[in-house]
């Protein structure tokens, strides 16, 4: 007699309990629902056209409007005016200030801030950094760009720590933030300078607002993390002793967020110093000026001789911050030592005011300029074309359109819409929630609203291309860093110069080796976002449990064996972050590549501003924080959601 199989949960295979599995099945299910619905209503491969909305005629009205009105209306006269005009007199006061101070005062009054904050070292290489400003011909710009970068920076730390304030001590306010932050963050700096033109006109006082916007996040979101993740027995013993709740703010929260603050300081002198071009391009005028009129040019000697200054203040501004958060001072006392140190800066700036030192002298300037030109002609001529065997880099630009780029625009443009938005589902429903998925799904939505669904995909797989070439180099390299002290301190100043050089740097050269067209637009995106990928991955790695370390030595494991079974796998947080920052920062230059012919949504935000076309810029712009967007919550971990309560 046969043997009957009783059915039993445990004869359902394993891979089917998975939740994974689970979450596919009820999207598939969904799926054969709503896409045979959809494709009934709305045939076709494109987005539906009638589920577009057309900004174009509100959006002109507004533009309209603001110009007519901009010298009349009370509105500009009694309040962007005065605005307009505070931020032009503290530029101005803070310029003329650097100016009389005269350029040894200024080397002196910055080299004693460094150390006293940090120690001789770093006082001996702000004193280096700012001599090199001088040398290459730069110091009144980059005067110029340090009052700007002042007042911004200011402005910026103040409008970040009340935002965060407010987000540290209330849920509510909080959560509200958030995507207000995300927008201000994603959206480029192009989109939002149209506006802040229109209202406030070319020039200075539209280039710190624009700052603002830009540089004011991080400080925001540091702050509200600072107050929030506060020792609760402190915050508890602080309460059981009769303190109000603005002196437990003042005594106990603020102290203990300092670390968070001081970065988040940082990270706003960083996110202001990285505008410093884009700004130029709206008159603010000094080194970000020298830069767009190199790159207008294509003059990569001149480009470079501004844009080191520009690197050279960031990295002394990050070391500095950098060394105040971590609470390294000398062992003095602070008053006293402060107190001589100004006395010092004074005496020298005096001394120089009174030798008629005050501006650079013109016989210790070096000129840079035509030899690295010169360097770039023999590049391009010996690299574009021609070379043995591996063909030069414009065959490589070619191959990698036609191989890569073309193929994967053509596979998206391909796609019915829906089955875009089905692929969108189903990752960040996987590493995420639903609710994640909820909101890619309508960030991409939102797109195909906008009517810019095609221009989208081709951006898209730009991103998507840099990201895959950028993640390939960086964790090889990250992993070798990892595993190398020696190679690890080596890249540190190779990294520090790549991430703090402005954007608009990358693509002079890139162009000169790769001519133009979208291949250009990725190399630039992953020379920018390959730095951050690289650290990330390093720390993720050497912050690995060690005593997993020893067990797997112990046991005789090989070095790749630790590798793949037991780094990488606790690293995974580290490198899932790596991810997702490296995807933040391709789609950051991805759109500057509209520049240099990456076309797509980078092509109409630049187009936008360039002619004054509010509809055009601000939705590509608002195409790209959505495009933004859902990235971040395709490429965020299920543990960052869990923790966050999604």
């Amino acid at each position: 007699m046969a043997a009957i199989t009783v059915f039993s949960p445990r004869t359902v295979p394993a891979v089917l309990k998975h939740r994974a599995v689970h979450k596919l099945g009820l999207l598939a299910l969904a799926a054969a629902v709503l896409v045979p619905l959809a494709n009934a209503r709305w045939a076709g491969g494109a987005w539906p056209e009638a589920l577009t909305v057309d900004l174009t005629k509100p959006l002109t009205e507004a533009s309209t409007w603001i110009v007519d009105n901009r010298d009349t209306h009370p509105l500009f006269l009694y309040f962007f005016g005065h605005v307009s005009n505070a931020i032009m007199l503290s530029v101005r006061a803070v310029y003329l200030v650097l100016l009389a101070a005269g350029w040894a005062g200024v080397t002196a009054l910055s080299a004693l801030v460094a150390w006293r904050v940090a120690g001789l070292r770093l006082a001996l290489g702000t004193v280096a950094a700012f001599l090199t400003c001088g040398w290459l011909g730069m110091w009144v710009p980059t005067m110029q760009t340090l009052a700007l970068m002042v007042v911004a920076v200011a402005a910026s730390v103040v409008v970040g720590a009340l935002l965060g304030l407010a987000g540290g001590l209330s849920d509510r306010l909080n959560r509200a933030l958030r995507p207000v932050l995300d927008t201000m963050q994603v959206l480029p700096a192009y989109a939002y300078l149209l506006p802040v033109v229109l209202v406030f006109g070319m020039g200075v006082p539209a280039a710190v607002l624009a700052t603002v916007v830009y540089a004011a996040p991080p400080m925001a979101r540091l702050t509200a993390l600072g107050l929030r993740g506060a020792d609760k027995e402190v915050l508890e013993a602080v309460r059981s002793l009769g303190a109000t709740a603005r002196q437990g703010l003042l005594t106990a929260r603020i102290p203990l967020a300092r670390k968070e603050l001081l970065l988040g300081l940082n990270q706003t002198i960083m996110m202001a110093l990285s505008m410093a071009v884009i700004a130029s391009v709206i008159g603010a005028g000094g080194l970000g000026d020298r830069v767009y009129q190199a790159l207008a040019s294509v003059d990569v000697g001149a480009a470079l001789a501004a844009g080191i200054p520009i690197v050279l203040l960031a990295v002394v501004l990050d070391r500095v911050t950098g060394a105040a958060g971590n609470g390294s001072t000398s062992a003095e006392p602070r008053r006293t030592g402060w107190l001589y140190a100004l006395v010092a800066a004074l005496a020298i700036a005096v001394a120089g005011r009174l030798m008629g030192r005050l501006d650079w002298p013109d016989a210790w300037t070096v000129r840079i300029a035509e030899p690295v030109n010169r360097a770039v002609d023999w590049m391009t001529d010996h690299l574009y074309s021609g070379v043995p065997v591996i063909g030069g880099t414009a065959d490589w630009a070619a191959h990698f359109t036609t191989w890569v780029l073309n193929p994967l625009r053509d596979g998206l443009t391909w796609l019915p819409w829906w089955s875009v938005l089905l692929v969108v589902a189903a990752l960040a429903w996987l590493i995420g929630t639903w609710q994640t998925a909820l909101t890619a799904v309508l960030a991409m939505a939102a797109i195909g609203v906008l009517g810019v669904w095609t221009p989208a995909l081709d951006t898209l797989s730009q991103v998507l291309a840099a990201v895959a070439v950028t993640l390939v180099i960086g964790f090889a390299t990250g992993i070798a860093a990892a595993r190398s002290d020696r190679l690890e301190r080596a890249l540190r100043p190779v990294l520090d110069v790549f991430q703090t050089m402005p954007q608009f740097v990358y693509l002079i050269p890139v162009v000169a080796l790769f001519g133009v067209g979208r291949a250009p637009a990725v190399a630039a995106a992953v020379v920018y976002a390959l730095p951050a990928v690289v650290r990330i991955t390093t720390q993720g790695l050497r912050q690995v449990d060690a005593a997993a370390m020893e067990s797997s030595d112990s046991l005789g494991a090989t070095s790749w064996q630790q590798l793949r079974q037991v780094q990488l796998p606790l690293a995974r947080p580290a490198l899932l972050l790596a991810v997702n920052q490296g995807v933040v920062l391709v789609l950051a230059v991805v759109i500057i590549g509209g520049l240099v012919g990456g076309g797509a949504l980078g092509y109409d935000v630049v187009f936008g501003l360039a002619q004054g076309d509010l509809a055009t810029g601000l939705v590509a712009g608002a195409a790209i924080v959505c495009l933004g967007l859902m990235l971040d919550r395709v490429t965020q971990p299920t543990e960052r959601r869990t923790k966050k309560g999604a």
